[in-house]
């Protein structure tokens, strides 16, 4: 395997990537919804912050279980300030996971199940490339992207929350704090890796494309689970969380890296070309 062979294939991908408005419109339409659309409603739109009694009742099984001194920061806060606070600094957190699932599964399904579609996979498997040169080649052009995609998101987010805090709440400078940096460089690395191993495992025993993507629309399942979770309490947005996400992802990644390997080969993806 060599790195500068990988990187031919990944400069090939991304000039296809690059001009397909099919797989750019959603990794820049999703993280703008998560990282600008929903904060400014959370503070601007009164239908959502202007019913206090309501909000605490939806987050109040959420409050239960979040750290003393997070609990003990928020009690000498306005509602309508408090529940902000919680949910920018947690209950959104969460969606952060879809970022990079979402635009590492996108991008590796046009990478890998889009050659069957654009009748260039029988060319790519004729070069010398070996078969780790193509493996990596092709998850460094769904991952660099959907990892410079995640970090800026979080840039943006960021400077929307602290905007809304000060000039809302003339309150202090919110993020970033040490447990949204864990969460953001320790936690999306591995879940990017994890969707992309879980979509080249998809798109290896697929005819094209949209079917790929559909497949590993499943991936976004775990994650809405973990935003039903701690909205209901049941988890609590903390390092605890973190590290056992980033051993859980860690361990996934393992797996479907074995998988991966083990079945991506020239004879087995000619033969499921399509």
């Amino acid at each position: 395997m060599k790195f500068e062979s990988a990187m031919l294939v990944f400069w090939k991908d991304w000039k296809e990537i690059r001009r397909n408005y099919q797989v750019l419109a959603p990794i820049i339409f999703v993280p703008l919804v998560f990282t600008i659309v929903l904060p400014l409603i959370l503070v601007l739109v009164p239908s959502v912050v202007g019913m206090p009694g309501t909000a605490f009742q939806l987050i109040g099984p959420m409050f239960e279980n979040l750290p003393p001194e997070v609990r003990a920061a928020v009690s000498g806060m306005g509602a309508e300030e408090a529940i902000v606070y919680v949910f920018a600094l947690y209950f959104f957190a969460p969606f952060f996971l879809i970022i990079p699932i979402m635009a590492s599964s996108v991008l590796a399904s046009d990478s890998f199940a889009g050659e069957k579609d654009r009748k260039t996979l029988e060319a790519l498997l004729a070069t010398p490339l070996t078969e780790g040169d193509l493996l990596l080649g092709k998850v460094l052009v769904a991952f660099i992207p959907s990892i410079i995609v995640t970090f800026a998101s979080f840039v943006v987010y960021c400077v929307v929350v602290d905007l809304a805090s000060v000039l809302r709440f003339g309150g202090e400078l919110l993020l970033p704090n040490a447990l949204w940096v864990l969460f953001i460089f320790g936690v999306t690395p591995l879940v990017a890796l994890a969707g992309i191993g879980v979509t080249v495992i998809i798109s290896l025993r697929v005819k094209g494309y949209r079917e790929a993507q559909q497949m590993s629309a499943i991936l976004i399942a775990p994650v809405l689970a973990l935003v039903f979770a701690e909205v209901g309490g049941a988890i609590v947005f903390g390092p605890l969380m973190i590290l056992l996400m980033i051993g859980v992802f860690a361990l996934v990644n393992a797996l479907v890296l074995v998988l991966g390997i083990r079945h991506f080969h020239r004879e087995e993806l000619l033969t499921r070309g399509g």
